[in-house]
């Protein structure tokens, strides 16, 4: 089986690289300047030369609140650009794997976690591209697998993880919006989920998250509390930090759908955060 992994620099591909690696995956995971993806050409060159059994998108545009006023940006690497590689997938016969976020939901759901079936309708920009990515993708490749995940954390400083420890050292008093809940997400646990759902021939859209979900103070706290910090948190709400985008107050996903299917058991939130912060204790060690 060959993989051929988007968005290599990111915490999901690099998450991929690294299990890749520890299995002797035959994988090629290109720099963004040697495969871009919004590039016919450049994915038309990648693809012909290797061939790949399965595309893994890991790429995409992430700025939620920038993505208000570069619409164009938001809808061509997370709408367009997935578009292309379902094309060429299906061209070569290849499997594509692609990502989308809970973002597609307003929060207004009263009962319980939302499921695959509930109605998305997106709160802002970077919203309404990742739908129309899902969409695309369904419709242009039937060999298509569309994993929704909330809240991803994995290597590197791009994560709310980090960004709490940062603000932990630079500041007295912590505020952390209590009324934004969500499932705090493992990539190395989507990427679990995802060779899972590959080796059992999966496609159609699932949600692909950690069991539970949190308030963004909530999983400050615990992290906080994993590292040994004692710091006050002050709660706060998503309306006191005026940003561009709206975000839905309440936003996490079930995953008894893809778990039920591939007869597995996906941990609590925590659990996983225990890992990933026993890990980073050992890499700084």
């Amino acid at each position: 089986m060959k993989y051929l992994i988007t968005g290599s620099a990111g915490q999901l591909g690099s998450e991929f690289i690294s299990q890749f690696r520890c299995i002797g995956a035959d994988y090629l995971a290109p720099a963004e300047t040697e495969f871009n993806i919004t590039s016919r050409a450049s994915i038309n060159a990648v693809v012909g030369a290797w061939r790949p059994d399965v595309i893994i998108n890991c790429a995409a545009y992430n700025n939620v609140d920038k993505a208000q006023t570069e619409r164009d940006r938001a809808f061509l690497g997370n709408a367009e650009g997935p578009r292309n590689l379902a094309a060429i997938a299906t061209d070569v016969g290849a499997k594509l794997v692609h990502y989308s976020t809970d973002y597609v939901f307003d929060g207004a759901k009263k009962t319980g976690a939302y499921l695959e079936t509930d109605v998305a309708t997106p709160l802002n920009i970077y919203g309404e591209s990742k739908l129309a990515g899902e969409k695309l993708v369904l419709a242009e490749c039937p060999r298509t697998l569309v994993l929704r995940l909330s809240w991803l954390y994995g290597r590197g400083p791009q994560n709310f993880i980090s960004k709490v420890l940062f603000w932990a050292k630079e500041r007295d008093v912590l505020k952390i919006a209590d009324d934004e809940v969500s499932v705090p997400t493992s990539a190395a646990r989507v990427v679990d989920i995802t060779l899972r759902a590959l080796n059992g021939d999966l496609t159609g859209l699932y949600h692909a998250v950690n069991s539970g979900y949190c308030s963004r103070l909530e999983w400050a706290d615990a992290v906080l509390k994993m590292k040994g910090i004692r710091k006050h948190i002050e709660p706060a709400k998503m309306k006191d930090f005026n940003l561009p985008a709206r975000r839905p107050g309440f936003s996490a996903m079930e995953n008894n759908c893809i778990s039920d299917l591939l007869g597995i058991s996906i941990p609590c939130w925590k659990e996983d955060l225990e890992r990933h912060m026993t890990g980073m204790e050992k890499m700084a060690g």
